[in-house]
C-alpha cells in the first residue's frame, strides 16, 4: 500500500505557474505508474496526465499539452506536476494517483489504486 500527499497548490494569476508535488510513502514508489487528475466544482474528475514507473512514458490530456509537465524522482518518492501558462479553466482540486498494474499511464481513474487527498489550485483572471 502507498499513501500519497499532494502539496504546492494555491492562488495564481492567469499566465502564471505552479508546481505541485505528490509525496509517496513506502519503498515501492518506483513500481507505481502515477497519474494526475483534477476536479472542478460541478464537474467530473478528469485526467491531466501521467508518468510511467521509470519516467520514460508521459501522457497528457489535450487541454494541458504543451503547458504542463509531469516528472518524478524515485529516489525522493515524489512525482511533480509543473503547470505553466495557467488559465482560469485550470482551477480545480488536483489529485495524484498510483496504479500498481499498468505500464502506460491510464486516463481512466478507475485504473488507479491509491489517491491523495487533493490540493486546490485557483487561477484568477
Amino acid at each position: 500500500q502507498v499513501q500519497l500527499v499532494e502539496s504546492g497548490g494555491g492562488l495564481v494569476q492567469a499566465g502564471g505557474s505552479l508546481r505541485l508535488s505528490c509525496a509517496a510513502s513506502g519503498r515501492t514508489f518506483s513500481t507505481y505508474t502515477m497519474g494526475w487528475f483534477r476536479q472542478a466544482p460541478g464537474k467530473e474528475r478528469e485526467f491531466v496526465g501521467g508518468i510511467s514507473r521509470n519516467g520514460g512514458i508521459t501522457v497528457y490530456a489535450d487541454s494541458v499539452k504543451g503547458r504542463f509537465t509531469i516528472s518524478r524522482d524515485n529516489a525522493k518518492n515524489t512525482v511533480y506536476l509543473q503547470m505553466n501558462s495557467l488559465k482560469p479553466d485550470d482551477t480545480a482540486v488536483y489529485y495524484c494517483a498510483a496504479d500498481r498494474n499498468r505500464v502506460r499511464p491510464a486516463s481512466w481513474d478507475g485504473e488507479y489504486d491509491y489517491w491523495g487527498q487533493g490540493t486546490q489550485v485557483t487561477v484568477s483572471s
